[in-house]
């Protein structure tokens, strides 16, 4: 039985939004997959359990693919992977994420999503929550029973136990029973023999099942009943050993763990399939799956290089080593548009975890880890001013679970008595601070102001009163959570934070914070209409900043700001210069993010100026770069003022549907156009003019 192509192999078409990309032929299943699907026909919330490693996840995104593809019940289908997931504070902002929200308001995560799903027609995968159940059993509830265009297709060992929920149990592929010897040359059939094959044939492409190895190859499926996990392990095996070879070995493993009285129970043969492949590995390569566990979802190879070399496990090794646990199936290599990235599957990762434990070296591991992350993080932010930014906004996104976890290491509770450190909260939690804080760019830049705020606010609370007060990683800490409650609107938090971060930064000499925490006071003022107080201490920020020599995208904001506050006042001259002299700082160091503000600023000067053509060039540039790094605030306030200009242009319905649009973003910003009357002035006149021209009715019916 050689290996073949057939409809069941990987889709030429993308994947459905969300979904990822199929590496592996799919094998089998057909009868699963139908009765699946009659399933989801009739409740709104199915779970796929089962024992580990026996394609519970594969089963459901096939499953969703494939009700994609028939449009049934949904227009669109979302993966929300939970594997990585180590905080429950966090289940909410990694559904926001999986769902693609952006939100800038400081409401609530939970009430964001139901907020955003009420209207969707969506089929949600949610997987790898099992050590989440409860908040996730909750967050789902409320969600299905509020937002009635919702279905969930649930992967995972339990069910999550919410009322209406329907369970598929899903068992291990069926396996033939091995011939008894002498018994004829037949060539064994099924899901497991096949999904065998087709595995081993992608390593040793010459391969196929026959007679003559048909009955070592039922009996290897057999005794790994049926598990595709643990046959995927066992094919990565036969480019060293003959199914003969490979057999022996298992049943030997087998026999000694049973005592020759029977099977084992299904997860304990997953285990010991495990296991068993641990065993047959290098010790280099066994040590190497042991660190490798401290990743959360993907790593590159530059990180592997990085955290897992040490005793035993030169840095030279560690590419050699990887290749070798790639070809056994351990670790999965996947190309993406950053390159070639490695994950390890949730069970073998915590069979390498528990073994990292066991070795007694997983602090230190788990450190090097916050270390790498903790420069990535400050390489991004250099880079974020650079030519590269968005693909700094990309590799950021790609790498947020591990972000996560060096965040959750550095700010967690615990003692490390063989690390010295100075007084006050300890080294881990300043770190962790300051990994808070890098990541400005990207909590604000990027759409992500409500999880940036949880970690910041947290970072700040960890041994507070412990003499740190004048710390560095607080200030900046500080300056940036004050920034994020500024665009949030949450006046009182972002005053706390910036008078602290002022105050202090002052008496301890830092006049690095001190110039950030005064621009970041000199924008609210500009939000609150204090324009010309706004005016005169962004100026003085710009001072400070040219004083101490520093230049980045900040820098060239507290600029902009500077011609936002002189166009509000009426010199468009004034505005236009400020914002023409960024533009040009912006094209020689290839910086987006900043330059799309100014373009706002230079097409509000030109609309202002009658010249209308100039500012719909200007703001549909705008548009498209704050689109591409999701930014809203950007994207709403160019919307608005591209309302106002379309219906001056002549087309009053298409202004009132680009209100339209601005208005629902608006709930995900926080204050319609920050409760400014500066702000708001293009949205009340382009609202009075449509209304005068269409009425109120029709006007309504277009927004």
């Amino acid at each position: 039985m050689r290996h073949t192509t057939s409809d069941d192999g990987p889709r030429d078409v993308p994947p459905p939004g969300g979904l990822p990309a199929e590496l592996t032929r799919f094998v089998g299943r057909r009868t699963e997959l139908a009765g699946l699907a009659r399933l989801l026909d009739d409740a709104r919330l199915v779970t796929v359990t089962g024992c580990g490693g026996v394609g519970k996840s594969r089963l459901a995104l096939r499953a969703a693919a494939d009700r994609a593809a028939q449009k049934r019940f949904c227009t669109e289908v979302r993966l929300v992977e939970l594997t990585a997931l180590a905080d429950p504070a966090l289940l909410d902002h990694a559904f926001s994420e999986a769902l693609g929200l952006t939100d800038h308001s400081p409401r609530p995560p939970r009430a964001v999503l139901v907020d955003q799903l009420a209207g969707r027609q969506l089929l949600l995968v949610v997987d790898g929550f099992e050590h989440l159940v409860e908040e996730c059993a909750a967050l789902l509830g409320e969600l299905l029973c509020r937002a009635p265009g919702l279905r969930v297709l649930a992967a995972g060992r339990r069910p999550l136990g919410v009322p209406g929920e329907r369970i598929f149990p899903l068992a291990p592929m069926p396996t033939p029973l091995p011939p008894r010897p002498g018994g004829g040359a037949a060539v064994p059939a099924g899901d497991a023999v096949e999904l065998f094959a087709e595995r081993t044939a992608a390593l040793l492409p010459d391969f196929e099942v026959t007679g003559a190895n048909g009955r070592e190859i039922a009996e290897i499926c057999h005794r790994l009943d049926g598990i595709p996990l643990a046959l995927e392990l066992a094919a990565g095996r036969l480019r060293a050993l003959s199914p003969a070879e490979l057999l022996h070995r298992l049943d030997d493993r087998f026999r000694l763990l049973t005592g020759g009285r029977g099977p084992l129970p299904r997860h304990h043969t997953l285990r010991t399939a495990i296991g068993w492949s641990h065993e047959l590995c290098a010790p280099a390569e066994r040590l190497l799956w042991a660190r490798l566990s401290v990743f959360a979802g993907q790593f590159d190879l530059d990180a592997a290089e990085y955290v897992c070399p040490g005793p035993e496990l030169p840095a030279d090794d560690v590419l050699d080593t990887l290749s070798e646990l790639v070809t056994q199936s351990v670790v999965v290599r996947e190309d993406t548009p950053a390159g070639s990235r490695y994950r390890m599957l949730d069970t073998v990762r915590e069979y390498g975890a528990r073994w990292l434990d066991a070795l007694g070296d997983g602090e230190r591991v788990r450190r090097r880890h916050r270390d790498w992350y903790l420069g990535l993080a400050t390489w991004c932010e250099l880079e974020w001013f650079s030519p590269r930014q968005a693909e700094v906004a990309a590799r950021i996104d790609s790498e947020l679970p591990n972000l996560r976890l060096a965040l959750e290491f550095s700010l967690e509770s615990r003692e490390t008595p063989d690390v010295p450190e100075p007084p006050g909260p300890g080294a881990e939690v300043r770190l962790g601070r300051l990994l808070a804080g890098t990541l400005w760019f990207y909590w604000v830049g990027c759409g992500r102001m409500a999880e940036g705020r949880h970690w910041l606010e947290r970072s700040l609370e960890c041994g507070y009163g412990c003499g740190d007060e004048d710390d560095e990683a607080r200030l900046k800490a500080l300056w940036v959570l004050g920034y994020v409650a500024v665009l949030q609107g949450d006046t009182v938090r972002a005053l706390t934070a910036l008078q602290e971060c002022g105050s202090r930064a002052e008496a301890s000499g830092n006049t690095r914070a001190a110039a950030y925490a005064l621009h970041r006071t000199g924008c609210l003022a500009l939000l609150t209409d204090d324009v010309p107080r706004s005016e005169r201490l962004l100026r003085s920020a710009v001072e400070q900043y040219a004083e101490i020599g520093e230049l980045n995208s900040n820098v060239l904001m507290a600029r902009v700001e500077v011609g936002l506050s002189r166009a509000f006042q009426g010199d468009l001259a004034g505005a236009e210069s400020a914002c023409e002299e960024v533009r040009g700082v912006c094209a020689d160091h290839g910086e987006r993010w900043t330059l799309a503000y100014a373009l706002y600023v230079l097409g509000f000067a030109a609309f202002r100026r009658g010249d209308l053509d100039a500012a719909r060039g200007l703001l549909e540039e705008c548009l498209a770069t704050n689109h591409a790094f999701h930014d809203l605030v950007g994207t709403v306030l160019a919307l608005e003022l591209l309302a106002l200009i379309t219906l001056e242009e002549g087309d009053p319905e298409a202004a009132v549907v680009l209100q339209g649009a601005a208005g629902r973003m608006w709930r995900s910003v926080g204050a319609p156009l920050f409760g400014s009357r500066h702000f708001r002035a293009p949205h009340m006149l382009c609202a009075e003019r449509a209304r005068e021209l269409l009425g109120t009715e029709r006007c309504a019916a277009l927004r």
